[in-house]
C-alpha cells in the first residue's frame, strides 16, 4: 500500500556492466565520433548525454588555482587548449527502485518513512578534439543498495514552524 518509485531514464544499456563494456570498446586516439555514435554516446541519438564545451571542461578540470594546466593529463592539457576544436560527451545515468516499507499510518501521516534503494548508476565523460576521442574517463556505481529512514517525531506538525516562519513576512 506504500508508494514506490522507479527512476529509469531512457538507454539501451540494461545493466552497469553493459554501459561499461560499451565504454571500454572506446579507444583514445582512435574511436572516431561515428564510432561513438554506434556505441551509444552520441547526443542526438542517445538520450541523458550532454554536450560540454571547452569552457565546461576549464571549470570541470580546473576548479580553483591550486591546479593548473600542468597538472592535468597531456590529452586533457592539449584539449582544453586547443579551444573550438575541443568538446566533450557526458553521460550520466542512474536506474534506480525506490520501495517503501514499514508502519503504513506512520508513513502517511509522515512520522517515518523507510525506504529500500537499489539499481545502478554509471557516469562516463568522452573528450574528443577534432573528432577523435582524445581521453575518456567513467565512474559510477554498479551495485546501489541503501536504506533511508526520515523521522519526525511530530508528524504534519514539524512543518508547521517553516509556516509559522513564513507568515510574518507575508504581512
Amino acid at each position: 500500500m506504500l508508494p514506490r518509485e522507479v527512476k529509469r531514464p531512457r538507454t539501451h544499456w540494461q545493466s552497469f556492466d553493459e554501459a561499461q563494456a560499451a565504454f571500454d570498446q572506446i579507444i583514445p586516439h582512435k574511436t572516431t565520433v561515428a564510432d561513438l555514435k554506434s556505441l551509444g554516446f552520441d547526443p542526438v541519438s542517445t538520450p541523458n548525454v550532454k554536450i560540454l564545451t571547452y569552457l565546461d571542461l576549464i571549470h570541470r578540470f580546473l576548479p580553483n588555482n591550486s591546479i593548473t594546466l600542468n597538472d592535468l593529463q597531456p590529452d586533457v592539457r592539449d584539449c582544453i587548449q586547443s579551444k573550438d576544436c575541443c568538446h566533450a560527451y557526458e553521460l550520466d545515468l542512474e536506474i534506480v527502485d525506490t520501495k517503501r516499507y514499514g508502519n503504513v499510518f506512520l508513513d502517511i501521516f509522515g512520522f517515518r518513512k523507510y525506504s529500500h534503494i537499489t539499481g545502478w548508476s554509471f557516469n562516463a565523460l568522452i573528450i574528443v578534439k577534432d573528432d577523435v576521442v582524445a581521453y575518456k574517463l567513467r565512474s559510477g556505481a554498479p551495485n546501489v543498495n541503501r536504506f533511508e529512514r526520515k523521522v519526525k517525531p511530530l508528524g504534519p506538525l514539524q512543518e508547521l514552524d517553516n509556516m509559522i516562519m513564513k507568515v510574518p513576512g507575508m504581512m
